[in-house]
């Protein structure tokens, strides 16, 4: 039995196992600076692979936040203009309104039916207008190719060359951005 315990203690001297284990219990009791210390000693702080992997690291920092960045920015003007298609299908509806106002204007007998739809639109472009749809193109505004579509010249005098003489069907703006732009008579003096 004595024998059995020699060739244990043996086989402990001789393995070079249990040596590892006392190294690795050593480095496990390396303070951070230590195991800094010990890195900067292995590697080279000149090396192109460190450079390279230092500028490779940097570069996918800066993609990352170009990626928030833009999603931020893309996401705030989904939230800005969400409301745009369902805005823009109700169009036809304050054209109808006001065609049906200028139509039946100046008869008589449609004066209660002209104020009911009059008070119908100011209430419908009072609720668009809290979304941000606003109306472009009056007459005597200076033409704007931005917000105007032009549709032909027309001769007023008392209007100012290059101005909006005759609104033909009215633009709509939504928080900056043209919906619809006014289809209008260029005034031509000469």
């Amino acid at each position: 039995m004595s024998e059995k315990k020699d060739n244990l203690e043996m086989s402990e001297e001789e393995n070079p196992a249990s040596e590892t284990d006392n190294t690795a219990e050593a480095e496990m009791t390396l303070s951070e600076e230590e195991l800094k210390a010990l890195c900067i000693e292995h590697v080279c702080p000149t090396c192109d692979v460190m450079a390279q992997a230092k500028e490779e690291r940097l570069r996918a920092l800066a993609d990352s936040e170009n990626l928030k960045k833009r999603l931020t920015r893309e996401t705030d003007e989904l939230k800005k203009f969400a409301s745009e298609k369902v805005l823009s299908d109700l169009l036809p509806v304050l054209d109808n309104l006001d065609l049906a106002l200028n139509h039946a204007q100046n008869i008589d007998a449609c004066k209660d039916f002209v104020m009911g739809v009059d008070m119908t639109r100011k209430l419908f472009l009072e609720t668009v207008s809290k979304h941000g749809l606003e109306a472009v193109g009056k007459s005597g505004d200076a033409f704007d190719p931005n917000f105007h579509e032009a549709m032909g010249m027309a001769q007023v005098a008392e209007l100012e060359d290059g101005s909006v003489a005759q609104v033909m069907q009215r633009g709509y703006v939504l928080k900056g951005r043209v919906i619809r732009p006014a289809k209008v008579m260029v005034n031509k003096l000469s």
